[in-house]
């Protein structure tokens, strides 16, 4: 495997963002899948993926999921699906956080900790963590550990020490929230200094740090993630038409950057997926 490739991944949705906002923000099983497809077809290779419920509100409702990933395989995409288990951070009661195990991503996000998330208290207690830890291992889910501070990289750790999350370790910095660490240099490499040895790390960041964090994930050797989750703007004043276009920015930096997109096979390889 070139150990210069990188693996795009892409955030279509998220719980927060709204169509009132960029009215391009896919929210319904078929527009999630399209975005999918569509960033898919520009280079990412894993996407990340919350759905919402007819009202555009947070949902963890299983049938959801279960249908954009129908969707996502029945056009012959192969990108790799990661379900949030989130719960809209804090919306969502821990026990509708499980559902979308059961429709068989291929990750899911490991949220390593408790904070304060913007005007919310975004709950993952030790036993709640050990629990989704074990039902993803149980059922040959990737662990995405999700980390917003340095302390979430110790809480990740107590739980890595019992064997519930295996090698190799796939880490997303998620930078910028309010209530978590910065998205500045310094950040990211006091972060990226305090993992395992082996250690494999992506950065995504809020707004108008997206693109500037994710250039320097690129130049550290790290990967990367983009997507109206996180930014829904392309430029200054200027909406994203689509999360594919973002896709498309950040696949062409890598390339003038000497480093090609991974396809999704290739993805698995690198995360040791099966």
């Amino acid at each position: 495997m070139d150990k210069d490739k990188i693996i795009l991944s892409v955030a279509t949705t998220g719980t927060w963002p709204a169509k009132a906002q960029n009215p391009n923000l896919p929210t319904t099983p078929d527009e999630i899948a399209r975005a999918v497809i569509e960033s898919w077809r520009e280079g990412a290779s894993v996407a990340h993926v919350h759905v919402r419920n007819d009202a555009g509100g947070v949902s963890c409702e299983l049938a959801r999921f279960r249908r954009v990933k129908e969707l996502i395989r029945a056009q012959g995409c192969d990108i790799l699906i990661n379900f949030s288990t989130s719960g809209g951070s804090g919306l969502v009661d821990e026990p509708e956080r499980f559902n979308s195990l059961s429709a068989g991503p291929d990750l899911a996000s490991f949220d390593a900790g408790s904070m304060n998330f913007n005007e919310r208290v975004f709950l993952n207690p030790p036993a709640f963590l050990e629990e989704l830890a074990q039902r993803m291992l149980a059922n040959g889910i990737k662990a995405e550990i999700e980390v917003f501070d340095r302390g979430m990289i110790e809480n990740a750790a107590a739980v890595i020490a019992q064997g519930l999350i295996k090698q190799p370790l796939w880490w997303q910095f998620a930078l910028g929230v309010k209530g978590g660490a910065p998205a500045t240099p310094g950040s990211l490499m006091y972060l990226v200094d305090s993992l395992p040895p082996g250690s494999l790390w992506s950065v995504c960041a809020v707004g108008s740090r997206q693109l500037p964090m994710n250039v320097l994930a690129i130049a550290m050797g790290g990967h990367a993630r983009t997507g109206l989750e996180d930014n829904l703007y392309y430029r200054r004043g200027e909406l994203a038409r689509s999360n594919a276009q973002l896709v498309a920015r950040l696949a062409r930096i890598s390339r003038e950057c000497g480093r090609e997109p991974a396809s999704p096979a290739e993805a698995r390889q690198i995360l040791g997926l099966a």
